[in-house]
């Protein structure tokens, strides 16, 4: 009977290896993909500000015209993530993913074929609209695919892909403006995207399993206008603010926006009794680490709104240096940050809970102390090799912080509402960015005289980016205050790993086979 009983079942328990090896295989293809749009995500928010003498001068583009070309991929992307997020959850994930990733690969060629800064303009607000379809499925693909026991090394690697797309943009910028590629000057920026979105789509097809909620969802057409309507409000006038002159209509917007997300919340409500199928699952807040890890997502996106962009304008306006030097010097925070991100999720966080995201908050603000101490010693004679020293610090700081963050966030969100959850995580982020934005109209801007000689340039930004800084670490010390909402562990590091054994996680693999 052994013998021949036997060969069958090898061949079976064979069999089921190879299916096995097969989909692990499949599964670790597909987040290579949706990391690589997240990393292209990440360098076109960046890549565009080093190249903006290049199109000015190359397009006659007005200053209003280049607040444009950066702020209308903002407004467009921030405005359309949770609406993203949800249809991924409604329509299926890798479908959206797709579809988000092929608009901003058509966009991209736009950009770079623009024959003037209108349609400049017009092709990077279409950009930032497809890119709000493609960002939330990266997080709810992460999350639909691997079960929760190893989220927390595939976050880690989201981190480290996070850190290095902070500091590639302006390096990549500067290069392919400086070669000048074909005599083509700015427009490799945008045109790099298409090898990029195509192959991506191509492996995208082929590699990433469809997921979707399990329950038949609607979506919440009233809820989209008001949420669109609400943002628009809100990071209309922040992002336009200074150029105007701060406007009383401004203010009036802003503060019109908080009545429309007070109607949102109070029609979500209604919506959710009705029929199931809010926009914005309100449902999550009730979830501690979701709720408290919003607030500090939000405050750390004003911390970092405000450092890169006084940062860049630091090193390029106030030192003089060029595009590829200010790049450059950034270096050393960006293999910083991806190595924290990486340690800090797979190591860290298991054993020391959410005292690492702590530590990641008074790290950076010792880093702030060193660049502020640095900046006003040396002054406008300050060497990139000086900078390195809190470059590296800030850079272990913010990675201890952001790739466990969005653990945190997420540990607890049941899978159905995995694109609500994601779509509302990048949105509270792009509004913490708006709002560091805002700020530094205030704290850097607000202490540099409009007449200025060409001597006194450099020390005025100096000194303002010295004062910037000291902002920051004030809201450094917010961040780490606002920590101790979050659970002492996330959920699926807890001990024993008692709360592991809830149904979802077996429910995964049958939505990515």
């Amino acid at each position: 009977m052994t013998s021949t009983t036997s060969p069958p079942e090898d061949a079976t328990s064979a069999a089921a290896t190879a299916a096995a090896a097969s989909a692990d295989r499949r599964r670790w293809f597909a987040l290579a993909i949706v990391m690589t749009a997240a990393f292209m995500d990440l360098v076109d928010v960046t890549i565009v500000n080093v190249a903006i003498p290049s199109i000015q001068k190359d397009t006659g583009a007005t200053f209003a015209s280049i607040q444009w070309i950066t702020a209308g991929y903002a407004l467009a992307f921030a405005a359309g993530l949770i609406t993203g997020g949800r249809l991924g959850d409604i329509h299926g994930r890798k479908k959206l993913f797709l579809i988000g990733m092929t608009g901003f690969t058509i966009a991209s060629a736009l950009c770079g074929f623009a024959a003037n800064p209108e349609m400049l303009v017009a092709s990077r607000i279409l950009q930032g609209g497809m890119a709000s379809l493609m960002v939330p499925q990266v997080l709810s693909i992460i999350h639909a695919t691997f079960p929760a026991e190893e989220r927390g090394k595939v976050f880690g690697m989201f981190g480290a892909v996070i850190g290095l797309g902070a500091v590639s943009g302006p390096i990549l910028g500067a290069l392919l403006t400086e070669w000048n590629l074909f005599g083509l000057e700015w427009r490799p920026i945008f045109l790099i995207n298409l090898p990029v979105g195509i192959a991506g789509l191509i492996l995208g097809a082929k590699f990433i399993s469809e997921s979707k909620a399990p329950k038949a969802l609607k979506l919440d057409l009233v809820g989209v206008a008001l949420v669109t309507l609400g943002l628009l409000m809100l990071l209309y006038p922040l992002t336009r603010g200074r150029e105007l002159g701060w406007p009383l209509w401004g203010y009036l917007s802003m503060a019109g926006s908080l009545v429309v997300f007070g109607a949102l919340v109070a029609y979500e409500k209604v919506k959710a009794r009705r029929d199931g199928s809010p926009l914005v699952e309100l449902s999550l807040f009730r979830v501690k680490s979701f709720a408290a890890g919003i607030a500090v997502q939000m405050t750390f996106g004003i911390a970092m709104g405000i450092f890169f962009l006084v940062w860049t304008l630091y090193m390029q306006m106030g030192l003089g240096w060029s595009a590829l030097r200010a790049g450059l010097t950034g270096v050393p925070f960006s293999i910083a940050m991806s190595a924290a991100a990486g340690m800090s999720v797979q190591s860290l966080v298991p054993r020391f809970g959410r005292k690492v995201l702590q530590a990641g908050a008074l790290i950076t603000g010792l880093g702030l102390l060193i660049y502020i101490w640095e900046a006003h010693h040396f002054g406008m004679d300050i060497a990139s090799w000086q900078m390195a020293l809190p470059l590296v610090v800030l850079g272990i700081g913010m990675g201890l912080i952001v790739a466990p963050l969005t653990d945190a966030v997420l540990s607890e969100v049941p899978q159905e509402h995995a694109g609500s959850a994601s779509g509302l995580i990048n949105t509270v982020q792009q509004m913490g960015n708006a709002l560091g934005l805002g700020l530094v109209s205030v704290v850097f801007f607000g202490s540099i005289s409009d007449h200025l000689t060409l001597a006194e340039v450099g020390p005025a930004f100096s000194t303002a980016f010295q004062r910037s800084l000291w902002v920051v670490a004030g809201v450094c010390a917010v961040i780490f205050v606002g920590m101790f909402l979050l659970p002492a562990k996330p959920k699926q590091h807890l001990e024993g790993g008692a709360e592991d054994a809830s149904p979802e996680p077996a429910k995964e693999p049958a939505l990515t086979q």
